[in-house]
């Protein structure tokens, strides 16, 4: 009996690895597929293509991250009634014709049709919110942090989309890179479909869900967390998808490769400081983390103004510790939720805390194309409005947040 009791935990726990394996790659390159425009702003924006100015541009990167926020909403309500197999597979299986519909709308060297790929490219942004309840019902409590943890790591997507999207174009071509992503997202959905299982104990959850919507927006540690959570995740998803653009109209940066690679740079230290801000929080309480990390955000912004030079480094120290700083605050936030949100709303506040992030990094790509100055090559005023918006956000955690006994260090969160 006891061999068998063993051999049964040893075979939950590898289902358990397997499962967080296929979810993080499955996150991983459906938010690659989702971030596949902004690496190649620079290029749609040439004479010979698109021939964009400096707004155009900045609405076609950031069309996608619109659609990929809020329909996270609807993909937090459909998984825990589908289930996170169904929805991973069909999240993917459903994006692959979006990538080839990019694809033709380049070639045909169409901005209004563009946009609209872009636009339903952003389902492919959704699959965040598949992730967190799908997990949550294959960890017991005590190990969601480290589940979800492993699992945020896939918002390295835009990493990968970032140094590899370049190098793909210039090594097979323009069409046949998207033909390549398309068919990497049908693979993934095969492979979700043949591996992937829901946990034993999860059963389809067929209760209304606007009701469970609206008790969670009528909860103030919704619209609090929303905030700063558009602060800290927006600013990842806003510096991850323009950053190409940016270092080639502030520092003259047109090799599209180079511009990846450096933008490949941001996101990785951004996810790898995300779980660091978790485990910090569990420490010291994830006021002071958040706090910490959009205050440290502003100054790093004023110095970011002064275009630090690029040669010497220190604007890769710059950008690299702005990552961290959204990094940290992002896996704060998440802390903060899990300890402060009814247990019974978790998920509810989850899924609209997680699409205000989103929808923090849509406006900023827009607000710096209709700011740049193209005399003095400078964003200063859209720099100058995320030295406010950081700050704001500093000061509204440390004095705007009632304090309570909830949100104490080292507490333990109800399943």
């Amino acid at each position: 009996m006891t061999q068998q009791t063993t051999a049964a935990a040893r075979t939950t726990k590898a289902d358990q690895t397997r499962n967080l394996i296929l979810a993080t790659l499955a996150f991983a390159m459906t938010f690659w597929a989702w971030n596949l425009i902004a690496p190649l702003g620079v290029f749609y924006a040439g004479p010979n293509e698109l021939n964009l100015d400096s707004t155009q541009k900045s609405i076609l990167i950031a069309v996608p991250i619109l659609v990929g926020s809020l329909g996270r909403i609807v993909v937090g309500v459909m998984t825990p009634r589908y289930g996170g197999r169904v929805m991973f597979t069909a999240l993917s299986l459903v994006s692959a014709p979006f990538v080839i519909f990019v694809a033709i709308a380049g070639e045909v060297k169409s901005y209004p049709l563009m946009l609209v790929a872009g636009f339903f490219l952003g389902i492919a942004g959704t699959s965040f919110a598949a992730g967190i309840p799908f997990l949550n019902s294959w960890y017991e409590a005590s190990r969601r942090g480290f589940a979800t943890g492993v699992f945020g790591a896939g918002m390295g997507g835009t990493a990968l989309s970032a140094f590899f999207t370049p190098r793909f174009r210039e090594w097979f071509g323009y069409f046949p890179t998207h033909v390549i992503m398309a068919v990497a997202l049908v693979v993934v959905a095969a492979v979700c479909w043949m591996f992937m299982r829901d946990a034993p104990s999860w059963t389809p959850n067929t209760e209304p869900s606007v009701p469970k919507l609206v008790s969670a927006m009528k909860l103030p540690i919704t619209w609090q967390m929303s905030f700063l959570y558009a602060a800290a995740f927006g600013g990842f998803v806003a510096f991850s998808t323009y950053l190409p653009t940016y270092l080639n109209d502030v520092y003259d940066i047109t090799d599209l490769k180079s511009a990846g690679a450096r933008t490949a740079g941001f996101a990785i230290a951004a996810v790898i400081a995300r779980p660091i801000g978790g485990i910090l929080s569990d420490k010291f309480g994830p006021r002071l983390i958040t706090a910490i990390s959009c205050g440290g955000a502003a100054l790093l912004a004023v110095w970011m103004i002064t275009k630090p030079s690029l040669g010497s480094g220190l604007a890769a120290v710059d950008f690299i510790l702005m990552a961290v700083m959204m990094g940290m605050g992002a896996g704060a936030v998440f802390a903060w939720v899990a300890v402060a949100s009814p247990p019974a709303r978790v998920g509810a506040v989850t899924g609209i805390v997680g699409a205000a992030g989103g929808l923090g990094g849509f406006f900023p790509p827009l607000v710096m194309g209709a700011t740049y100055n193209a005399d003095t090559h400078s964003y200063t005023i859209g720099l100058a409005l995320l030295v406010a918006f950081a700050a704001v956000a500093c000061l509204f955690t440390l004095f705007g947040i009632p304090r309570n006994a909830d949100e104490s260090p080292k507490k333990k969160v109800a399943a």
